[in-house]
């Protein structure tokens, strides 16, 4: 099983791309909405260092940006 989770926010064209790239695939992922929840934002820049989004953790991989080879790349 693998552990996705997607940091995005609401105005993010790359975070529905990766968002229907994912649900094309049949690849389940946990949603973080970083605009809704500042707590996790700043989680995720402690992390990573980064401000931008999409963000995603696979599988203790972080990806960032729209970045399909990436993704599948760390998949189980």
């Amino acid at each position: 099983m693998n552990d996705i989770t997607v940091y995005t926010t609401n105005t993010c064209p790359y975070c529905t791309m990766l968002k229907n790239f994912l649900d094309d695939k049949g690849i389940a992922y946990r949603e973080v909405n970083v605009q809704q929840d500042p707590i996790a934002a700043q989680r995720l820049v402690n992390a990573t260092g980064q401000m931008g989004v999409p963000q995603s953790n696979v599988n203790g991989n972080w990806v960032l940006g729209f970045d399909p080879n990436s993704i599948m790349s760390f998949l189980k």
